[in-house]
């Protein structure tokens, strides 16, 4: 099996994996915008993203929201606004990782990752769900500081996912020869663990919070 084949099976892959974590796990965040379901699949594009480059998750975004609306229904904004959410998060996060190839560095892509989806929601939500939903301009701009914290929430849970699962499935991927070993591989380290941990517990508690549950 030749490298270029290794990535088209190994893409392919993370590709369906996205899509099955997507399909089984999808549920609202914030009362106030309970249109916007959190979904697991960044965790798996922006892994891919580490993997490859910031190309991949491109196309991993592509080949994944396409797929989706073929299970679940929807329209062309549908797919547009799930590709414009992952890549400004995925690639953002990938691109900066592929530049400085160290554990700060998947930390402070990741973190850039979530600012840049964040913001660039606020202003696609705001010129998209008007035509979307049929509402006025003005119930939109009442629900940005929701808007906001959702994909906060959102990028942050799936950053915490990836630090702890990132180093796991790539070694898995590196055992069976799919994915090829570097020299330069660092070991995930107990400070990333608990890092990892401490982001996931916070953000739970806080949807648990907004929830009424806790």
């Amino acid at each position: 099996m030749n490298l270029s084949t290794k990535k088209i099976t190994t893409v392919g892959m993370l590709c369906a994996m996205a899509l099955v974590v997507n399909l089984l796990i999808r549920f609202p965040i914030i009362p106030a915008v309970s249109f916007l379901n959190y979904d697991p699949k960044d965790i798996v594009i922006v892994i891919g993203g580490f993997i490859y480059g910031p190309a991949v998750c491109f196309v991993m975004s592509a080949i994944t929201s396409v797929m989706e609306i073929m299970f679940r229904g929807g329209t062309i904004l549908d797919v547009l606004m799930n590709m414009i959410s992952t890549c400004t998060f995925a690639v953002a996060a990938a691109y900066f990782y592929k530049k400085n190839h160290t554990k700060k560095g998947a930390i402070i892509g990741l973190v850039i990752g979530i600012i840049a989806c964040s913001i660039s929601m606020l202003l696609w939500n705001y010129i998209v769900d008007p035509i979307y939903f049929q509402m006025p301009r003005e119930a939109v701009i009442s629900m940005l500081p929701a808007i906001l914290l959702f994909n906060v929430l959102k990028c942050s849970m799936n950053s915490g996912v990836t630090l702890f699962l990132y180093k796991p499935i790539v070694s898995i991927l590196r055992r069976t020869n799919l994915v090829e070993k570097v020299n330069d591989e660092h070991h995930i380290s107990h400070d990333i663990l608990l890092l990892s941990l401490f982001i996931i517990v916070s953000v739970i508690c806080l949807i648990l919070g907004f929830q009424g549950i806790i």
